[in-house]
């Protein structure tokens, strides 16, 4: 199997993504919920392909990325170096341009970030020509922050009932806490009205169950507590962790 190169490297990826796992369990065992319940996306952007394998070697199988290019990238790089045909769970996450979505949506798995319905329709074009569509989730804007798109909370029953008629799958909304919030109030609002909307949303509108897709390295612990079934975590996974503590006497 293909790995990070160097052992230690690997190791060191392992661990990190225990102690990611690690933080998703107690949060989740908190807020009285099952563990099993949350499933961590691994952000890659900026990521090289050595290391994703690495990763996906140490058992992780949801990835997420925010740039065409560099998920087919990825993609092509596990087709090659796995001819059996293994290979991860793909998550779009970063705005995806209409132009650029029939390259990318034969890999994508689940799209994190459906912000207009413009999208929507074209999404729709597509899947009818491909036979193909990824799982959804709408991208609710919470924040006043103009780099942060989405549905406005008030477009989204319109939006959800357009979606329907298309006969596109919708899985869930997907939220980010503010980026200056130090305090992580602002998270925890965030979060918690993202979780009231899914509940006051038609059921019918949603594939099943209705999802939410929210919470980052800083924040996780706050959206699992929300309600987060998805966390997308990047930095913490690969963020070198101190060594572990040794295991030698110490010299008198």
């Amino acid at each position: 199997m293909p790995n990070v190169p160097g052992g230690a490297a690997a190791g060191d990826l392992a661990r990190q993504r225990q102690a990611v796992l690690a933080r998703i369990d107690g949060a989740a065992r908190a807020a009285g919920r099952d563990p099993r319940d949350v499933r961590l996306v691994a952000v890659t952007k900026h990521v090289s392909s050595e290391t994703v394998h690495g990763l996906y070697d140490a058992g992780q199988r949801d990835f997420g990325e925010n740039r065409v290019d560099e998920l087919v990238r990825k993609v092509e790089s596990f087709a090659a170096a796995r001819p059996s045909g293994e290979r991860p769970r793909w998550h779009f996450i970063g705005h995806l341009q209409r132009n650029k979505l029939r390259r990318a949506a034969p890999w994508i798995d689940v799209l994190h970030s459906v912000d207009s319905l413009r999208l929507l329709e074209a999404l729709a074009d597509c899947a009818q020509a491909t036979g193909r569509s990824p799982e959804l989730f709408f991208q609710v804007k919470l924040t006043a922050e103009a780099r942060k798109g989405g549905f406005l909370p008030a477009e989204l029953g319109p939006a959800l009932e357009r979606a329907r008629a298309l006969s596109l799958p919708v899985r869930g909304l997907m939220g980010m806490a503010p980026l200056a919030d130090e305090s992580l109030a602002g998270a925890r609002d965030a979060f918690e009205r993202l979780s009231r909307l899914s509940t006051e949303l038609p059921a019918a509108a949603f594939a099943a169950r209705p999802e939410l897709s929210m919470g980052m390295s800083r924040d996780l612990e706050l959206a699992i507590a929300a309600g987060a079934d998805l966390v997308r975590v990047g930095s913490d996974l690969f963020r070198p962790l101190p060594p572990a503590p040794s295991t030698e006497p110490t010299p008198e």
